[in-house]
């Protein structure tokens, strides 16, 4: 089976969030199913940097506008398509804003010609190899839905991935003209959105199938508080919305092998983790404690509840704690954490910005990692802390309720608990699960227990690959279907 992934980002090459994570470890996981995955992305400049062989496939004179040239290469064990257009995508930084943080005033110019080349893909436009089914993510890719079905092979699936139904490409209708779409596709049930276009809407309407990266999330977007204006169309097509966890690449997270921190551990020797606590400390300027040390690796935005944490630091510090950060977001939030460092120096630790081989360190030297999501449609931080053994105190909300089972008594006795839950934007929710954690902290059997407990849950992409190879499959079954 072929798979044409269509994404925005791409670990380790290009990387704001969880999106990068999960389409660079999915291809892989794949293989193991006798699937073969190519990714279409973007040639940004660092792409290009990190490239050293490449053939072109495509050329294109007037790609929306600009030149561009699709390259076929191999990359970090990962079969790549790059869409080349210095004028598109030669900017420094971040793939979607400039330096001050606005979003380039044409992204969708940008990400239509990605969607659309795409399309030209899936229709055959590479020699010797044509995608089965094709595979958009988020809605920087999602209008290839559209592109695929008003193309010549109108019948080839398409799947899309809802990683953050809060991001959906939403423009002026005056653009509609230069997509290139026939005049029919501006309607209800085609790409317009509340008289202008929707890329993500788009996508969800004219997919095959509709993944979100949890089961409890999928559930929530088809309600109107999570929904995000999206919930009725969502609704209507409930019986193509599958709810799929992500994994996490074990490899790259492995504490007994991990190459960012100076202390290797396994369930079996959590002592080792004493080295990188004491790294930890160092980095953030902490001074020594007893208590636990609470962690932070997040956008500093109200989704990922940045202003609850902020409002429990005096908590945390008062009840022996202390708290790092590693983020960057909203500048008020940003300030405010900054600001809380100074106020309590050696108790609280901030680094903005991101920080791959720190955050590995965090993880590993840190006893709890804070997510106090308001939504959260899957979350690897927490993922990322049951293999380390740093405790995750989640919302119950998403993908955290999915992953997560709260140390309550009854939990605790069977030995089950992985980590503490609390209420979703409730401070005083946030709070108690604080203290929680530290009389927990304060019994390390129990907590070691919850520590062990979290590092032998499996959350490789081994299960959540077969469940999409068996959704690949039976879309191909359909298409067969006289």
């Amino acid at each position: 089976m072929r798979i044409l992934s269509v994404t925005s980002e791409l670990h380790p090459l290009v990387k704001t969030g969880g999106l990068a994570d999960v389409t660079g470890a999915l291809p892989p996981a794949l293989a193991a199913h006798g699937i073969d995955v190519r990714t279409l992305l973007p040639a940004y400049p660092q792409v290009l940097k990190a490239m050293r062989r490449h053939d072109v496939v495509i050329k294109y004179k007037d790609l929306f506008g600009a030149p561009a040239r699709l390259l076929t290469t191999r990359m970090n064990g990962l079969d790549l398509l790059l869409l080349d257009s210095p004028l598109l995508f030669g900017r420094e930084g971040s793939p979607y804003a400039d330096a001050r943080g606005l979003d380039w005033p044409d992204n969708w110019r940008r990400f239509a010609a990605l969607s659309a080349v795409a399309a030209d893909v899936a229709a055959g436009g590479i020699a010797d190899w044509k995608a089965d089914v094709v595979h958009a993510h988020d809605w920087q890719a999602a209008l290839t839905a559209a592109y695929v079905r008003h193309s010549r092979v109108p019948e080839t699936p398409v799947v899309v991935t809802i990683h953050n139904l809060a991001f959906q490409g939403r423009f002026e209708a005056r653009i509609f003209p230069s997509l290139g779409l026939p005049a029919s596709a501006f309607k209800l049930d085609g790409v317009e959105y509340y008289g202008g276009v929707g890329f993500l809407k788009a996508g969800l309407q004219y997919a095959d199938a509709i993944t979100t990266v949890s089961p409890t999330y999928a559930r929530e977007i088809r309600t109107q508080e999570f929904g995000m204006g999206l919930d009725g169309l969502l609704r209507v097509r409930d019986s193509a919305v599958h709810g799929i966890v992500n994994g996490i690449d074990i490899t790259e997270w492995d504490p007994s092998t991990d190459p960012h921190i100076p202390g290797h551990f396994s369930a079996r020797s959590l002592a080792e983790r004493k080295q990188n606590r004491k790294a930890a400390e160092q980095r953030f300027a902490l001074k020594p404690g007893k208590g636990p040390i609470f962690a932070v690796i997040s956008r500093l935005t109200w989704q990922k509840g940045i202003d609850l944490i902020i409002d429990a630091i005096e908590h945390i510090v008062v009840h022996g704690g202390r708290l790092i950060v590693l983020g960057s977001g909203d500048n008020a939030l940003e300030g405010a954490m900054l600001a809380a460092a100074s106020k309590y120096r050696g108790s609280v630790g901030v680094i903005t910005g991101y920080d791959e081989p720190l955050a590995h360190l965090m993880q590993a030297g840190a006893d709890a990692i804070l997510i106090p999501s308001r939504f959260e449609p899957c979350g690897l931080t927490q993922l990322y802390g049951l293999r380390y053994g740093t405790v995750p105190i989640v919302a119950r909300t998403g993908g955290l309720a999915d992953t997560i089972i709260d140390a309550n008594e009854a939990a605790l006795t069977a030995g089950v608990a992985t980590g503490i839950m609390h209420t979703p934007s409730s401070g005083d929710a946030l709070k108690t699960a604080i203290s929680r954690a530290i009389e927990l902290y304060a019994m390390p059997a129990r907590w070691q227990a919850i520590q062990k407990q979290g590092m032998r849950a499996d959350f490789s992409w081994a299960r959540s690959s077969a469940l999409y190879a068996d959704l690949y499959r039976s879309l191909l079954t359909e298409v067969k279907k006289p």
